[in-house]
């Protein structure tokens, strides 16, 4: 039902916002107003003193200031940006996939350290804001050799569920709950036989019976943790729900799902098919989408796609991609008017040669450039 071509072009389209803001211009006229009135002060002043009219202008001119009060709003994002430089995105997401491997130790238990979870969710949060390298930095196509996959896929799934929330206009207060939500998301599978996670592809009888029970168990334990949002234990419960009905655990469709649980449900599909459990052949983030479209494209709504899509491209920053000139580049920004057409840093020429100085071309503005398709490491 949905299209690729229909997601890329519904994202083109979102452009229009800035002939609003020209709409807006022409209210400056109200400034106008104050003209009218400096002239009777100084037809009333005039008998008193000439010298007098200077000072109106000043209390005329004291309203136009008033305009450039909305120029506070930047103002408070000034603080955020101090407060991210030095936030590398990499270790910022290890620290919390490393909390998150101490949360499985916590699972048996009645105690939670919540404001531990809430204050890296809010660094989370903030790094997002200022650029999309934590989302970059989440999306890594495999996961660190030794390490707990559970706690790799949580941390994964929570930073790009808030990645697609914000991309579908979630306000900041409402990205923490949902952000809790998809960092234990599976909690309950650390209470299964480790054989259930390995052999997701095939379960069968009490084994998937017993992973279909997993949303349940994730909830019961985050209500048992004393969860401070009643909407952590909501989404948890609901992430394997689909819009029609084919989900689980209670078979719930459309607007009886959760709107949190449809967020995090997609960016844990997403995050699943890129670094699978098992021996699956992993997905690159494009191909990913594209899949999601193409089999899963009535399991969500068309839109909560479309925020993913956005924020993906079909090129993602580091794929090496092939030009229609040749030249072989790497992506290195994302247009997300146009996911096809990214910034790209030329490495080599038509010949495979590679250049002195790689050079950086942003395809939005070079209409007759154009990406014919990833390069693979045999073809380079």
């Amino acid at each position: 039902m949905v299209r690729m071509s229909d997601l890329v072009r519904g994202i083109t389209r979102e452009a229009p916002p800035r002939p609003v803001e020209r709409a807006q211009e022409p209210a400056a006229p109200s400034p106008p107003a104050a003209p009218p009135k400096a002239p009777e002060a100084r037809v009333a002043e005039p008998p008193a003193a000439p010298p007098r009219p200077a000072p109106p202008p000043p209390q005329a001119a004291a309203p136009e200031p008033a305009a450039p009060a909305p120029a506070p709003p930047p103002t408070p994002a000034v603080p955020a940006t101090p407060q991210s430089p030095g936030e590398d995105p990499h270790r910022l997401f290890s620290e919390l996939q490393e909390h998150l491997v101490e949360v499985r130790g916590l699972v048996r238990g009645a105690g939670f350290p919540w404001a531990r979870l809430a204050s890296l969710i809010d660094r989370v949060v903030t790094s997002l804001d200022r650029s999309p390298d934590l989302f970059w930095a989440a999306n890594a196509q495999t996961a660190p050799p030794g390490v707990d996959y559970l706690a790799f896929h949580q941390a994964r799934v929570a930073v790009m569920a808030m990645r697609i929330a914000a991309n579908s206009g979630y306000e900041r207060g409402r990205l923490a709950a949902l952000g809790m939500a998809g960092a234990l998301l599976d909690v309950g599978l650390w209470q299964m036989p480790e054989t259930v996670l390995r052999h997701m592809d095939a379960l069968a009888g009490d084994e998937l019976a017993a992973y279909r029970s997993h949303p349940r168990l994730s909830a019961e334990t985050i209500r048992r943790w004393g969860a401070p949002d009643d909407r952590i234990v909501e989404a948890v419960l609901a992430h394997h729900e689909r819009e029609q009905g084919q989900g689980f655990p209670q078979g719930l469709t459309g607007a009886a799902i959760d709107p949190d649980a449809k967020i995090v449900g997609l960016a844990d599909l997403y995050a699943g098919l890129t670094v699978p459990a098992t021996s699956r052949p992993r997905l690159r983030p494009h191909e990913a989408v594209r899949e999601i479209v193409k089999s899963r494209h009535e399991a969500f709504p068309t839109a909560l796609v479309k925020a993913l899509l956005s924020e993906i491209s079909v090129f993602p920053p580091g794929t090496v991609v092939r030009l229609n000139t040749e030249e072989i580049g790497r992506v290195v920004a994302v247009n997300r008017n146009h996911p096809l057409r990214p910034r790209v840093e030329v490495m080599a020429d038509s010949k495979g040669h590679r250049l002195p100085a790689p050079k950086v071309i942003d395809l939005s503005e070079a209409p007759f450039l154009y990406i014919t398709g990833p390069v693979t490491e045999g073809s380079r």
